[in-house]
């Protein structure tokens, strides 16, 4: 098997905070799962947020931090959610998080997970879509159910949607529950990341089957960001244990790598994906959701600190020649 290339990283900051760079009612705290959209000289960059929380209840918006494409400097906010929560008895009344987005001609396409409140557990999630076509500042729903729901294989939480295209075929990587476990008197997801295709952004096909293997006894993995680079796909994911995860740091989320020859078939090499939490700052304590992206010939990487993103999300430059 050919040898990977190590993914070594530098220059690691808070790139965006919704306390330090937004004033915002619906841009409280968190910017979650970012997502990166290239335009001529700037990046928009989707994330998800939260208000205050209501009797203890939060709800999740999505909107864009556009920044410049040279030197990652903060250009502008987006003043509303791109996309308003849905209507009620809806699957995403109470939530749109994460948010993914392609171009398609004119318009922008966007794949999010749209949440509800249950009464045994905290939620579900279902994969929904909507398109923009005034260049991806606001959105609307294709209807009012999800494209990617429930079936016997997959029976709660479809959530973490990050679409692609390759070869003229649509890949859209998402997580599907597999159980619910009691930490204590507080239920915790188990989800495991999956795949589905489609000719036309539209109808979708799942592949009915995990692509990662488990290093843990009861693993959850999300936010599964899929490239290309030197003759193979490559992904990078977090994963962190089923319980005792939000503050034991041996516990909680970290990334993990695996590599592809065609988009079914994962071979996982966690230690390829050389990237751990800070010493101090906002990432201390567990780093997750990663997303990455060239410019200028350079790779980047976007990632959640502290609290799953509480503080906001980070950005760290590849460094060069690394084997």
């Amino acid at each position: 098997m050919e040898t990977v290339k190590m993914f070594e990283w530098e220059k690691r900051r808070l790139l965006f905070s919704p306390a330090r760079d937004a004033a915002l009612d619906w841009m409280d705290a968190f910017a979650q799962a970012p997502s990166v959209l290239e335009r001529y000289t700037y990046l928009r960059i989707y994330f998800s947020c939260r208000p205050k929380p209501v009797d203890g209840r939060y709800v999740s918006y999505s909107g864009y931090v556009d920044v410049d494409k040279q030197d990652f400097r903060i250009l502008r906010v987006s003043e509303r959610p791109v996309l308003e929560l849905g209507a009620r008895w809806t699957f995403d009344e109470f939530g749109v998080y994460p948010f993914s987005t392609i171009d398609v001609g004119d318009e922008v396409h966007a794949y999010y997970g749209g949440w509800t409140r249950t009464v045994s557990v905290p939620f579900n999630v279902n994969i929904g879509k909507a398109v923009s076509r005034d260049g991806g500042q606001t959105f609307e729903r294709v209807g009012p159910g999800p494209i990617l729901s429930y079936t016997l294989d997959e029976p709660f939480i479809l959530s973490g949607p990050k679409i692609r295209r390759f070869c003229d075929t649509w890949y859209l990587f998402y997580i599907a529950g597999r159980e619910w476990i009691l930490d204590g008197d507080r239920p915790e997801p188990v989800y495991k990341i999956r795949l589905a295709t489609s000719t036309d952004g539209v109808t979708w096909e799942k592949q009915h089957r995990d692509l990662i293997d488990s290093v843990l006894p009861d693993e959850a993995q999300a936010s599964p960001d899929v490239f290309f680079e030197d003759g193979r796909y490559h992904m990078f994911f977090c994963y962190r244990d089923a319980t005792d995860y939000r503050k034991n740091t041996e516990r909680t989320y970290r990334l993990g790598y695996a590599s592809s020859p065609d988009l079914l078939h994962w071979t996982r090499d966690d230690a390829v994906m050389k990237f751990t939490r800070a010493e101090a700052g906002f990432d201390d304590e567990m780093v997750a959701y990663p997303h990455t992206f060239t410019v200028n010939g350079k790779r980047y990487l976007l990632y959640l600190g502290n609290e799953v993103g509480r503080a906001g999300f980070g950005i760290a430059e590849r460094k060069e020649g690394t084997t």
